[in-house]
């Protein structure tokens, strides 16, 4: 296979800028808002054209996306190498762990889960 089958992700919020604060606060980045159309987006750091793994926003369109901890899970890889430090950010930014850092298996790593301020099961992902 040439590429990964992801090619971008977005996670539903209803409000945009207390979701932006969560995940600038949890992953240490800045977001990019953009209003297009109908749909209010901040799109996550990403990396240029051909580097591994997907893109990805938060999106708020309330005729269209709607928070939930049931459905899809995303794992977002953590920009500090040891998911360990987002995962511990996260009651402060005003979400809640679920699942504390585990071993997956040693040649694929580590995962934690979290509920995000909107109610969004979200995963994390490290090495190390």
């Amino acid at each position: 296979m040439e590429q990964n089958i992801a090619g971008w992700f977005e996670i539903p919020v209803t409000d945009m800028v207390r979701a932006i604060a969560f995940y600038e606060k949890i992953l240490d980045v800045s977001m990019e808002r953009h209003q297009m159309g109908e749909l209010d987006m901040a799109w996550f750091p990403y990396a240029p054209y051909g580097k591994p793994g997907a893109a990805g926003s938060l999106v708020k369109h309330p005729a269209f996306y709607k928070p939930s901890h049931d459905g899809t899970l995303i794992y977002l890889s953590a920009p500090s190498g040891n998911l360990a430090t987002e995962l511990a950010r996260v009651p402060d930014a005003g979400g809640k762990i679920v699942e504390e850092k585990k071993l997956i298996a040693d040649d694929i790593g580590y995962m934690g889960i979290f509920i995000d301020s909107e109610g969004n099961r979200v995963a994390l992902h490290s090495n190390g």
